[in-house]
């Protein structure tokens, strides 16, 4: 389903297919507002996402003050990469940006949780609506914990408006 544009939203971005399934697992929470929220088509490797982003949504973003957006990234062991790709956004739009990603790949953090992306993906938006870190808190998703905070002051409450 599509966003209603006129109104606070989040795109996600993805990096890959297992980061997608966790996206669409988090957009299957019961209390998430479902017109509040769009995953986008992978992107085909965090290179690409910001490629994307620059090309096709940052322009767009300008224009959308509703707009917020999500770029989902797989680390690769590099988590000094999340700064560095929030450096490349234009200070205009770095309060409406945020960039998240598993410190390795989501395959490890698959075999190290139980349940398949949309499960795990299902639990971070548990955490998300319940304020707690149960998924969130494991050591390949913890070094998010500065930026998770910032985007939810921004969209939680629109979000998960009955929370």
């Amino acid at each position: 389903m599509s966003v209603n544009k006129d109104k606070p939203h989040l795109l996600i971005l993805p990096e890959d297919q297992a980061n997608a399934d966790l996206a669409n697992g988090f957009e299957l929470h019961d209390a998430l507002a479902s017109r509040a929220i769009q995953v986008l088509n992978k992107a085909g490797g965090w290179h690409k996402v910001i490629d994307c982003f620059m090309q096709e949504h940052a322009s767009n973003m300008s224009k959308k003050p509703h707009r917020h957006m999500l770029l989902l990234i797989d680390c690769d062991g590099h988590p000094e990469r999340l700064d560095d790709i929030r450096n490349s956004i234009p200070a205009q739009l770095q309060d409406r940006v945020f960039v998240l990603g598993v410190l390795s790949e989501p395959k490890q953090l698959k075999s190290n949780v139980r349940g398949g992306f949309q499960a795990i993906g299902l639990r971070l938006a548990d955490d998300c609506d319940a304020d707690t870190d149960v998924t969130w808190g494991h050591p390949l998703l913890r070094h998010n914990a500065a930026e998770l905070e910032r985007m939810k002051s921004k969209v939680k409450g629109f979000l998960f408006p009955k929370s």
